[in-house]
């Protein structure tokens, strides 16, 4: 990449390459941004750095989008939307089965960047990349289904239709702990209907994320439909903003942290601009009195710390009834005492390391609150830089930070209660509501408690983490609101129209 500077992850300035080691720069991977189809470099010739989180190497150089920039990639999108609104469905469904072939064969290079940009581990790789070819079919089979209906109506020889349009440009902004996953989902179905995209990659797995760039086109879809912007952390909101304020921008779908999408609507509302919001999360896992405790410990376990627990569906209050605690505990307990963390390249250890040491930092603040308060930790706890040991936290209460604020880390905090209805009292004494579970054998009881959870998803009997390409995907209160998956998001890429034919002369008052 020609750069005449470099901004790093922590957004200081390098006047050159040559003040890190040599060969540091050339060795990491390095990506551009993609315009009308184009690679292009940034207009100031700035690149940034993405910091492996483990070996604290560079993991990556990307181009340092500017205002220039992203409204070269807004433009280029608005250009090619006349002719990718109007193609066939068949043009549209052979894209996006092509780009699920070549996700799928990719696997390898994508599994390397995943691992270090954002310290993942290779299950966590493997899966991002089957449910994301997942995800691009799904949308590949809903390209017949952006249809219209014939509505009754009072006024004769007038035939009344409701019709589905693609909306036109779409801004989508996915974030990096699930970066194949939450990428094609953010762009998948927005193309599917017709849309063009301006996807603006996160600032933590920027190369992973121009990887869906680059597989768009060679799965062969038009110049200007897909466009990626990069962008140094320090200038996320200015061109976030600029994007959203963009005229040809119709619709934005951001998945994130609450306090990010709040910012975000507020744009979007400035500016008229309906948004998709799938926003932070702290599940509900419930263990009702005759639940078959080795399931939920299996649950439990998986929903708390796969990924090292940043998942927005991740299991982060666990809420067991008194009856049945201190066997599940136990039980939990032995498990997780196996969930150790290293590096994810090794492949030897079951957990990875957290997005950066930082993170990791903060969920030890949030451990050590609640010890302070009352809390008793079972295991874990300790960081070593961004790596971190699954933890447990028993006797979590109301006043605790970690009862009430989202820990996107390795730890489950058991919160215990006198009964069912307890147990639904505290799962929705929480600002957040995107998934939770139940488990019970009284399917009956178990489906009234689940009924009873303010969340978007909620599942009886399975693990709070859970994601299937047609399922209508979102939350309520701090989750956010919308849907992604199948149908659902066929109203949130697509304008309903309404249009009369007339056949005869009208009839009008004046």
């Amino acid at each position: 990449m020609a750069a005449t500077g470099r901004l790093d992850s922590a957004s200081s300035f390098h006047q050159s390459s040559a003040s890190s080691p040599a060969g540091s720069v050339s060795a990491a991977p390095s990506v551009d941004l993609l315009i009308g189809g184009r690679e292009a470099t940034s207009s100031s010739g700035l690149s940034f750095e993405r910091i492996n989180p483990v070996s604290g190497s560079i993991a990556s150089v990307a181009a340092a989008a500017t205002l220039e920039d992203a409204t070269r990639a807004a433009n280029a999108a608005a250009a090619a939307f006349p002719d990718w609104g109007q193609s066939a469905p068949g043009i549209r469904r052979s894209v996006l089965e092509k780009a699920a072939e070549i996700l799928a064969r990719r696997e390898a290079e994508i599994t390397t960047l995943m691992m270090s940009e954002t310290g993942a581990t290779a299950p966590w790789c493997a899966f991002n990349v089957k449910l994301g070819g997942q995800m691009f079919l799904d949308a590949a089979a809903m390209t017949t289904q952006v249809t219209g209906t014939i509505i009754p109506t009072e006024r004769p020889g007038v035939t009344s239709f409701a019709v589905r349009q693609p909306a036109g440009v779409c801004l989508a902004i996915a974030p990096w702990n699930a970066p194949i996953i939450l990428g094609v989902r953010s762009i998948a179905m927005a193309l599917a209907c017709g849309n063009t995209v301006v996807f603006k990659s996160s600032e933590l797995c920027p190369a992973t994320h121009y990887m869906l760039g680059d597989i768009l086109m060679e799965a062969g879809l038009p110049a200007g439909v897909m466009n990626v912007i990069s962008n140094a952390p320090a200038d996320a909101s200015v061109i976030v903003e600029a994007l959203i304020s963009h005229p040809v921008v119709r619709r934005v779908n951001f998945t994130g942290s609450t306090r990010v999408g709040r910012v975000i609507a507020q744009i979007a509302a400035k500016h008229l601009k309906r948004c998709l919001l799938e926003l932070g999360g702290k599940a509900a896992f419930i263990v009702l009195d005759d639940a078959d405790l080795d399931e939920a410990v299996k649950a439990a376990a998986f929903g708390a710390f796969f990924n090292q627990g940043q998942i927005c569906m991740s299991t982060e209050r666990i809420i067991v009834v008194d009856a049945v605690a201190d066997r599940f505990v136990e039980r939990f307990l032995e498990k997780v005492k196996t969930l150790q963390a290293g590096d994810p390249v090794r492949r030897h250890l079951p957990l990875g390391a957290l997005i950066t040491a930082e993170s990791a930092r903060r969920v030890r603040l949030l451990i050590e609150d609640a010890v302070a308060k009352g809390a008793v930790l079972l295991t874990g706890g300790e960081n070593h830089d961004a790596l971190m040991d699954a933890a447990i936290v028993d006797h979590v209460s109301r006043p605790m930070r970690l009862y009430r604020e989202e820990s996107f880390g390795p730890v489950a905090s058991i919160i215990r209660v006198a009964d069912a209805e307890e147990a639904i009292t505290v799962a929705n004494d929480c600002d957040y509501g995107l998934s939770g579970a139940v488990f019970g054998r009284d399917i009956g009881r178990a489906m009234d408690v689940a009924r009873r959870i303010e969340s978007g998803i909620c599942h009886i009997n399975s693990a709070t983490v859970n994601d299937e390409p047609q399922i209508p995907f979102g939350g309520v209160k701090a989750s956010g609101y919308g849907k992604f998956g199948g149908l659902a998001a066929l109203d949130e890429f697509t304008e309903l129209r309404w249009i009369t034919l007339s056949s005869q002369p009208g009839n009008y008052p004046i």
